[in-house]
């Protein structure tokens, strides 16, 4: 007995071993196959692994007698039948591939990796509907796959490195298995690399258009980036498979209020609501969209009732906070206290809960005490989101050399002619609100909101340099044709029509971070109006720092970081003035407090516009507005709110620093010396 069985270890552990040569050293594989075969002739295991290892070297003719042969002899082997499949793809016989892939999968139907063959190979016979179907079979599979069970496992312990890691490595092999694709794309989207996220669901929706699951994976990567015309085909496809999904219905009405469609934002949200009342999230947001559509009691109903629903969430304390001009009960700040002391919260509700009591304790006039809250809801926000102040001041540097008076005259005449668009740039918190809402008063133009679509079109050129081009943007503007740059500004208007539902002649786009692109700007619209609105340099960056952004404005978590932003902005801004004296015009925060009618004359006249007294009247104005200043510009304009961050001034120290002669200076501008633009 004891000889018998020798053998028999023996056979296994070299079968093993040829198994693990295979992918990656498929010629010793084969070796060790022929070598198992001299020893056990026709041993079948021993030649699925010749055959394979055949393939692999590139030698279909080889592996395809092999194989052929094998699977007269073993009609049951599903795994030689996905070989043979495989082979007789790659020597071009598709049909006969497909027959061979549908006898694998019938034999074995939980293998993932058969109905990915299968797939791959309907679509070269041409049948995209039997290939979509196979992928949905691959899909279930796949969720046993132990290869992506380990990037998943990954992805629940949120180590994202390692899943990334597994991902990669397993699509170079694989480079069509959609689970991969998807679970990719989930790893881009944690870390905020939105665009990524999107081209790995376009090629999963490509290879497999019925995988919902990626596609509501895709519409919430579109929304995300403010995307909301693209993503909402997306929602209205899903809803016609599924129109009672909560979720997806919750994400088609955050999608219409992005695009302004708030009446029928607030009625979908309704609708889930009476089926699903104890969402706290959708309250949430329910509460967001009643807030921007003016129904300011309904909205603080809706988040107390989220409170209600999800003590412990954070950000619904924060929401109405955020209000400005909604006031904390004592109970309610001993139930913040009372929070925060807990160990188990989140980062996000912490910091939420943070930003709260801070706002709460400013309204109480306990300002030390203010501060240090938000001081450590901005800390732990600055951890969660990054941010690398040297790539601000870089990108300055870079415009300062690329923007030069020959660039601007030799473009000159170049650019859509189109004076539509009014940009209002500067920095968050510096009154670009008010000046929206006073121009948006106005009988010729419409407020719109913050439009990506300026930093989505930069990303997009920075993208088309190649890898050993060192010229990152704005270096490739200087490279564009002058029908490249009409062409870019004409699909700027393009893509913005969808957010102007007047007949207004003229647009307001508020997107503060803006002020980045003016260059840009310039050369594609050159009829377009670009407002700068400026505040003290104190006023301005205290007001960010304590203000949570929902996305965006990194820069502002930190007392230094948003000093030094500031001061990159004076300075860019700067050379702009002295390249193109009068392009921009400036409207700085105290001068409009202190002469309001005459700081909006001389506005209407830039926008070449005449005088309306609704302007001076602009509280009245019933438009939305999506900014946290949304309740302060409702009210007439008052001083006293001027020179508030003055109570916090015993902390800014940071602030001062990084700011330098900026502050010295304010209102005037500090001389920068030379820039290689000038």
């Amino acid at each position: 007995m004891s000889t018998a069985a020798e053998p028999v270890g023996t056979l296994e552990t070299a079968l093993a071993h040829a198994t693990r040569l295979l992918d990656a050293q498929p010629a010793l594989a084969a070796q060790q196959a022929t070598e198992i075969l001299r020893a056990v002739p026709g041993h079948p295991h021993a030649r699925l692994l010749l055959g394979a290892a055949h393939r692999l070297n590139g030698d279909s003719t080889a592996a395809l007698a092999t194989l052929t042969e094998l699977a007269r002899e073993q009609p049951n082997s599903a795994a030689t039948h996905l070989e043979l499949g495989i082979v007789l793809g790659q020597l071009g016989r598709v049909a006969e591939a497909v027959a061979a892939l549908r006898r694998a999968v019938q034999l074995k139907p939980d293998r993932p990796d058969a109905w990915r063959q299968l797939a791959d190979h309907l679509d070269l016979a041409g049948d995209p509907a039997a290939a979509d179907q196979a992928r949905a079979r691959f899909i279930k599979a796949a969720n046993q796959d132990p290869r992506l069970m380990a990037a998943a496992t990954a992805l629940v312990e949120n180590d994202i490195p390692r899943a990334e890691a597994l991902l990669r490595e397993h699509l170079k092999q694989h480079e069509t298995d959609v689970a991969a694709l998807r679970m990719l794309a989930e790893v881009a989207a944690r870390l905020r690399r939105y665009a990524d996220a999107e081209v790995l669901l376009e090629r999963c929706l490509e290879l497999a258009p019925s995988f919902h699951a990626a596609r509501h994976n895709y519409a919430m990567v579109l929304y995300r980036q403010a995307k909301a015309e693209a993503a909402l085909p997306e929602v209205e496809r899903l809803l016609k498979l599924e129109p009672k999904n909560p979720s997806y219905r919750n994400l088609k009405a955050a999608v219409l209020a992005t695009l302004g469609d708030y009446s029928d934002s607030i009625e979908v949200y309704e609708t889930v609501l009476r089926e699903y009342p104890d969402q706290a999230k959708v309250w949430l947001s329910y509460g967001h969209a009643l807030k921007t559509a003016r129904r300011f009691d309904d909205s603080v109903a809706a988040y107390h009732r989220a409170i209600r629903l999800a003590p412990r969430l954070g950000e619904a304390y924060w929401s109405l906070a955020n209000l400005k001009t909604y006031r904390f009960t004592a109970v309610d700040i001993a139930t913040i206290r009372t929070a925060l002391k807990g160990e188990d919260l989140t980062p996000d509700d912490r910091l939420h809960f943070e930003y709260a009591l801070g706002k709460a304790l400013e309204d109480q006039s306990s300002f030390e005490e203010s501060f240090e809250h938000y001081a450590k809801g901005a800390k732990i926000r600055r951890r969660l989101v990054g941010y690398d102040p040297d790539e601000t001041t870089e990108h300055v540097r870079r415009s300062q050399a690329v923007y030069t008076a020959e660039l601007f005259a030799a473009r000159h005449g170049a650019g859509c002619t189109a004076p539509d668009p009014i940009f209002v740039v500067g920095l968050p918190r510096a009154g670009s609100t008010l000046i929206e809402q006073i121009l948006s008063s106005h009988s010729m133009v419409e407020g719109t909101m913050e439009l990506p679509d300026v930093p989505a079109m930069a990303r997009e050129l920075n993208a088309r340099r190649s890898r050993d081009d060192e010229a990152q943007y704005p270096g490739v503007v200087a490279t564009l044709s002058a029908d490249e740059l009409r062409a870019l500004g004409e699909r700027y208007l393009a893509q913005t029509r969808v957010q102007r539902k007047t007949s207004a002649p003229f647009f307001i786009d508020k997107m503060p971070n803006n002020f980045m692109h003016v260059g840009l700007l310039h050369l594609i619209l050159p009829n377009a109006k670009i407002i700068d609105a400026r505040r003290h340099p104190l006023g301005c960056c205290f007001s960010g720092f304590k203000q949570h952004f929902a996305r965006g404005q990194n820069f502002s978590y930190s007392l230094t970081d948003t000093g030094r932003f500031y001061r990159d902005y004076v300075e860019l801004m700067a050379h702009f003035d002295a390249l193109l004296p009068g392009r921009v015009h400036r409207v700085h925060y105290e001068a409009m407090i202190g002469d309001t009618e005459g700081e909006v004359r001389r506005l209407l006249d830039y926008c070449g516009l005449p005088f309306e007294p609704a302007c001076l009247k602009f509280y009245e104005n019933e438009r939305a507005v999506r900014t946290a200043s949304s309740e302060q510009v409702r009210q007439p304009i008052y001083k006293d709110g001027v020179d508030h961050w003055k109570h916090y001034e015993p902390w800014l120290g940071p602030l001062k620093e990084a700011l330098g002669a900026v502050l010295e200076s304010y209102p005037a501008v500090p001389d920068f010396g030379p820039s290689a633009g000038n």
